[in-house]
């Protein structure tokens, strides 16, 4: 029994062109009959499970296919055509164009979130690395705060963790415990910041204090010595209670920095560049510069900022000194070749807040405050000067001028811009 379709039986071809025409001739082009699928046969079912073959119809037919399918056959389409292909020549869809405001919002996105992570890790980073080691709630009888911030910067002749051929390098000699060889007032308000050295030797009163590590209370009994002496009595505590004392103007915050750590920073921030008036050579500091504009290294820079056996005013002209070079370190640490470097930056960040003692309420914050209020000071839109010295007292120490000291103090707890003048 022969169940192939009637188109192609083999009784119906004959002797015909080809075993595939129905004519003696190549047929031209017509329309493709219509393939239909019928339902599959149910296992056990047709030619041995096989399912029935496809029929071939003229026209309308019937089968499994759906009449969608008629679309491609009866036009004469093409295998491979794509359902967009208007040629039917099976060419593929174009890429879409790219979504340029998707791939810009989610880039930014990106950066965004880095730069947080970043800022955030860096943070806490130096944050963990401050030293917060002197407690002001420990000074007693502190006088009433006034407007802005009053911080006390110290520079130490520590030399804690330096080895023999530092020491010798540096030039600090090897005595033993430490003292304070600078000491600074920094005002930050809104009406101009205020730097203001206080000589080591200037004259002061020890008053009443509680012993930082004993927390014993010493009666005050109007012992007169130099400023610096406070510190080597009874360290960071007392200095702050001293200054106090002396001059009625709360302390905000205290800031320290050793021998070592001055280098250190300068070193990391590829050295300072500033203009020195006049030569200066001082063996014991270690001093050798001629006059003029020059960049000068960690070791050059402590000599400079500690010279004052070859200078005409001694401690007063140091203390200028030590002003004019903080006031451009921070210039050179607040610039953006090192704030936008982050190979510049770190190893600053490192070397400086390694090297910094502060107390314990001191933030970042506090502490980008004060370095921006002296690039500030050293811009111009702020003052410098020394205490006000009346001249020499009884013991030799440095006198402070009482009536312009007391003015001074007016004008910086009310916030005011200062018109004191130090001569």
């Amino acid at each position: 029994m022969n169940d192939w379709p009637q188109a192609w039986s083999d009784d119906n071809r004959g002797s015909r062109y080809g075993r595939g025409s129905a004519s003696a001739q190549p047929e031209g082009a017509r329309v493709m009959r219509q393939v239909r699928r019928g339902p599959a046969a149910p296992p056990g079912q047709g030619y041995g499970g096989v399912p029935p073959q496809p029929s071939y119809v003229n026209g309308q037919g019937h089968g499994g296919y759906d009449d969608a399918y008629d679309d491609g056959y009866n036009t004469g389409q093409v295998y491979g055509g794509g359902s967009g292909d208007s040629g039917g020549r099976g060419m593929r869809e174009p890429r879409p164009a790219p979504n340029w405001r998707r791939r810009i919002k989610v880039t930014s996105i990106t950066l965004v979130t880095v730069l947080l992570v970043t800022t955030v890790a860096t943070y806490f980073w130096a944050d963990s690395k401050l030293n917060r080691d002197v407690d002001l709630s420990k000074v007693i009888e502190r006088p009433e705060a006034g407007e802005g911030t009053n911080y006390l910067i110290v520079g130490s002749d520590s030399r804690e963790g330096m080895t023999a051929e530092q020491k010798k390098q540096l030039h600090t000699g090897s005595a033993e415990g430490k003292r304070t060889d600078s000491m600074m007032i920094l005002h930050v308000g809104g009406n101009g910041d205020t730097l203001i050295s206080l000589p080591r030797d200037s004259n002061v009163t020890i008053p009443s204090f509680k012993g930082s590590d004993s927390g014993k209370f010493y009666e005050g009994t109007g012992r007169q010595v130099k400023l610096n002496a406070a510190y080597a009595e009874d360290g960071p505590e007392l200095l702050v209670r001293t200054v106090e004392a002396n001059t009625n103007l709360r302390i905000d915050h205290y800031v320290e920095i050793g021998f070592a750590g001055f280098a250190n920073i300068v070193d990391a921030v590829g050295g300072v560049e500033i203009d020195i008036p006049k030569d200066i050579k001082d063996s014991k500091s270690g001093a050798d510069f001629k006059k003029g504009k020059q960049t000068l290294n960690g070791e050059e820079s402590l000599a400079f900022v500690r010279t004052r056996y070859a200078l005409a005013r001694s401690d007063l002209d140091r203390t200028a000194n030590q002003q004019k070079f903080l006031a451009a370190l921070a210039n050179q640490v607040a610039t953006p070749s090192t704030i936008l470097n982050p190979f510049k930056l770190y190893p600053t960040m490192g070397a400086g807040l390694d090297s910094l003692t502060v107390d314990k309420d001191m933030s970042l914050w506090d502490l980008a405050s004060m370095f921006w209020a002296m690039k500030g000071v050293n811009g111009g839109d702020g003052k410098s000067m020394n205490m006000p010295i009346s001249g020499n007292s009884a013991n030799g120490n440095l006198q402070w001028d009482t009536a312009k000291v007391k003015q001074l103090v007016e004008q910086l707890k009310n916030d005011e811009t200062v018109t004191v003048s130090d001569k």
